[in-house]
């Protein structure tokens, strides 16, 4: 009988290689400002190379320059830190090139945002060199928190909440407000704002000196 011939089976086709997660983009900034830009900006108008800086504002200079790439978005309190390394306050960071004439009057898509994302903080007027007074609206949406390292400033601030509530702890102290309720402290005691409601929480706060 004549030989059937074998034949070897063919290969089996190499496997996809399994598609990979796409990368996460950097955090946004706060609103639509650059963060990271704006700080490598002045931080390089000072002079200051980034360890310098964080050794300045006791901070990491690898945090430094996640915030620079914009790959980290810092929260209120850590950036207010890293400013007082200059020094310098958010209001002038958020206002530089942002000239303004005297005024008296400002309509509400007039006030100057300072923060953004789930905080807000809408200002009185851009530049507040010279001023003594800084009025802010403030609008917290709810899980929103200043961060567990506490705000603290040389300055003397008070609010009112008009809608909502939120909790505000100051230095030992915490108490939740609600709309109607106010606040009136020394600035240089460590405070922390945060939302545990289901609803944004706005608040109309004043702060002298300038100082946040």
């Amino acid at each position: 009988m004549p030989s059937r011939k074998r034949h070897a089976p063919s290969p089996a086709p190499p496997r996809a290689a399994p598609a990979q997660a796409p990368t996460a983009a950097a955090p946004a900034s706060l609103g639509e400002f650059d963060i990271g830009e704006r700080l490598r900006e002045i931080r390089e108008r000072y002079g200051l190379s980034q360890r310098a800086l964080a050794m300045r504002a006791d901070v990491t200079n690898g945090m430094i320059s996640m915030i620079e790439k914009n790959r980290s978005s810092p929260s209120i309190a850590t950036l207010k830190k890293i400013l007082g390394g200059f020094p310098m306050s958010l209001a002038d960071f958020f206002a530089v090139g942002q000239p303004e004439q005297p005024k008296i009057f400002f309509g509400a898509d007039e006030l100057v945002e300072i923060a953004g994302g789930p905080i807000s903080y809408r200002q009185v007027g851009a530049n507040l060199q010279g001023r003594a007074l800084q009025v802010i609206h403030e609008r917290l949406m709810p899980g929103a928190d200043t961060g567990s390292e506490m705000l603290r400033h040389e300055a003397e601030e008070g609010g009112i909440v008009i809608r909502g509530e939120m909790e505000l702890t100051v230095g030992m102290s915490t108490r939740v407000l609600r709309a109607g309720d106010a606040y009136y402290f020394d600035s240089r005691i460590p405070h922390r704002f945060r939302n545990l409601g289901e609803e944004p929480c706005e608040i109309v706060s004043a702060c002298t000196p300038p100082s946040f």
